[in-house]
């Protein structure tokens, strides 16, 4: 079953197919794809495609995706978890996003620290991992302040409209918090 997570503005919730407008509203806007390293969506159905993948990635243990969605209007604004899942090496990557109109509002900080903590009490990772654009500066910032450690740059790592771009790796090793 999946886990559904609770904080105190959000509910972190199993992605459905009814999601695809809300996948579509941030995959389709340039602010949010120019440092995820995936190409704008163009149609609907490109939306529904993450839906399924999310799905197969968690039925496949290699990753966990959480729609965020707000409590008081329930209204989806973007979706976190884990990339890369090896139950066997007790790591996996976290990714996010949220929606434009909802930045700086302290969502993207208040999800992370649930599924962080998710990670390490109920997943057993031992380390967390994140690639991020080195431009990414929301991004390295909030990882930074959430006790992330910056271990290097892979150069010219992701891709963005067909141009390689160096990333900053980070990790959060569940010892070190």
């Amino acid at each position: 079953m999946f886990p559904v997570l609770e904080t105190e503005r959000l509910k972190l919730r199993e992605i459905k197919k009814d999601d695809a407008e809300g996948i579509f509203a941030c995959f389709s806007n340039d602010n949010v794809t120019r440092y995820y390293g995936q190409d704008t969506l163009q149609n609907i159905e490109q939306a529904e495609g993450f839906v399924e993948f999310f799905s197969k990635n968690y039925n496949e243990k290699r990753g966990i995706r959480w729609g965020i969605e707000k409590k008081e209007t329930k209204e989806f604004i973007g979706t976190v978890g884990f990339n890369a899942w090896s139950p066997k090496h007790k790591r996996a990557e976290i990714g996010y996003e949220i929606h434009p109109n909802q930045w700086r509002k302290g969502y993207t900080s208040e999800a992370l620290s649930k599924v962080l903590a998710y990670g390490f009490d109920v997943m057993d990772l031992t380390r967390i991992g994140a690639v991020v654009f080195i431009d990414n500066d929301a991004s390295n910032n909030l990882l930074t302040k959430l006790g992330f450690r910056k271990e290097g740059i892979l150069r010219d790592y992701m891709y963005q409209n067909d141009i390689a771009h160096d990333t900053n790796i980070y990790s959060l090793l569940k010892s070190r918090i």
